[in-house]
């Protein structure tokens, strides 16, 4: 490969060494949801890994076609569970969209779009006020088609900015067990707080203390994932210097994490910050620190559930927690624990579509694939939807009909919360026998990162 001039010697040496290293084999090609849906091998992640190797080598701009077939892939990294050669898709197709970002341009309602959603969505404030615009214009949105139109039926209503804004001190409740950083995030403490409420009520009953930061509210994965990286690079340092002021005044176990997109991103701090020998250590601290909400739940003892909650839960697997951080077991051992009945759902596999902004990008294909993910919920016969990241319960519950609840939700309301306000009103009934053992069993004690 010639050198690329917008890139720097050791992130063009780690694009070379990623493509060395995928032999064509085309497992990836089945679990592809792109490929699945189009057919085309440049909608593979084979496919792609050939168009950025063209479009590095080439020292120049890329194509619009080449451009279209990279903006459509998802990052589901699906591929990557299923790629035999263990090809590291997820740093390479992030390095290619830097490439596009500096090298790339695009036309103006393309720009104005994605400058909109990097500079609006890791921003509360500003989410909260184009939130309330958009509720505005909902009457109209028969009106507006592709991205504003997806934009608009995406756009929860009620949205505001959270109390917990500042550094707060949740206490344990009877003896402390451990002490924990609660990252708030962006979009979910502004549409989504009640999440972090359930998060914090869960944690501390369970003998957590629970430390919330005012600062480092955006993790980057947002920006990182539009081919920003400065953007995120600079989200990330927010994040990692209020971690680094926790960590100096006193003991941290953990740093907790309630958005699986987000966990995937903060876990992989080192590799951000691999060049920058300032943040580098810190970086990386920071990474070996982080755990979703599900991995600490799993290793403390769970209080009995206050009644009968042998509801039918379809288990969701987001792509950041199934492929991403192989956080597999632990959420479906605790509902089962808290006695919900867990059906997992046909093509598992398979992204529902949500992928950060993607479902805004790339609204038609996100359409086929939330529809395509809704159908295989509803084949489960369970009356709830239950998941791990914000993203995917959205995306999912636009298209079906069934309660999108996070996981952190019932098992909060299972050891003696309050009901879900999504399950508020509905008439649900929970099992009163066990169901007879099904493969669900098996996949709770497969292991880590497994996938047939």
């Amino acid at each position: 490969m010639q050198t690329d001039v917008t890139m720097k010697g050791a992130e063009l040496a780690e694009a070379n060494a990623i493509i060395k290293t995928c032999v064509h084999y085309g497992f990836c090609t089945n679990t592809c949801p792109t490929y699945v849906l189009l057919g085309d091998e440049n909608e593979s992640p084979r496919g792609r890994i050939d168009l950025i190797k063209d479009m590095l080598a080439s020292n120049a701009a890329p194509k619009k076609e080449t451009v279209q077939h990279l903006d459509n892939c998802l990052s589901c990294l699906s591929c990557m569970t299923t790629c035999a050669a263990k090809v590291d898709y997820a740093h390479l197709i992030d390095r290619a969209r830097v490439h596009i970002e500096k090298t790339y341009d695009r036309p103006l309602f393309d720009r104005f779009i994605r400058t909109a959603l990097a500079g609006i969505l890791p921003n509360p404030k500003a989410l909260t006020a184009a939130l309330w615009m958009a509720s505005l214009a909902q009457p109209l949105k028969h009106i507006f088609t592709g991205r504003l139109r997806a934009m608009l039926e995406l756009a929860p209503t009620g949205a505001r900015v959270a109390a917990v804004t500042k550094r707060q001190v949740f206490a344990a409740e009877g003896e402390r067990r451990s002490r924990v950083i609660l990252h708030l995030g962006c979009v979910q403490q502004v549409v989504a707080q009640h999440i972090n409420d359930a998060a914090i009520r869960l944690l501390t009953r369970h003998g957590v203390e629970v430390v919330t930061l005012g600062a480092g509210g955006c993790c980057g994965a947002l920006t990182l994932h539009m081919g920003k990286e400065d953007k995120a690079r600079a989200a990330a340092r927010q994040v990692i210097a209020a971690v680094q002021a926790e960590l100096e005044s006193d003991e941290v176990d953990a740093v907790v994490i309630t958005a699986s997109g987000c966990g995937t991103t903060v876990k992989d701090y080192g590799h951000l910050f691999a060049a920058d020998r300032q943040m580098s250590a810190a970086a990386t601290r920071v990474a070996g620190l982080t755990r979703d909400i599900s991995e600490l739940l799993h290793k403390l003892p769970l209080q009995p559930a206050t009644g009968n909650m042998a509801y039918r839960v379809a288990y969701h697997d987001a792509c950041s927690m199934l492929h991403g951080q192989k956080v597999i077991s632990q959420p479906r051992a605790l509902l089962k624990r808290a006695g919900f009945k867990v059906h997992d759902i046909p093509e598992r596999h398979f992204c529902c579509g949500s992928a950060g902004t993607y479902n805004m990008l790339q609204p038609e294909l996100a359409a086929r694939l939330g529809q395509r993910k809704a159908a295989n919920v509803g084949a489960t016969g369970a009356d709830i939807l239950c998941a791990g990241n914000l993203g995917c319960l959205t995306q999912i519950g636009h298209y079906s009909e069934l309660p999108a609840v996070h996981t952190v939700e019932l098992l909060d309301w299972a050891t003696g919360g309050p009901r879900p306000a999504a399950l508020r009103g509905r008439d649900l009934s929970p099992e009163t026998a066990d169901l007879t053992p099904s493969r669900e069993a098996a996949l709770t004690a497969a292991p880590e990162g497994a996938f047939w």
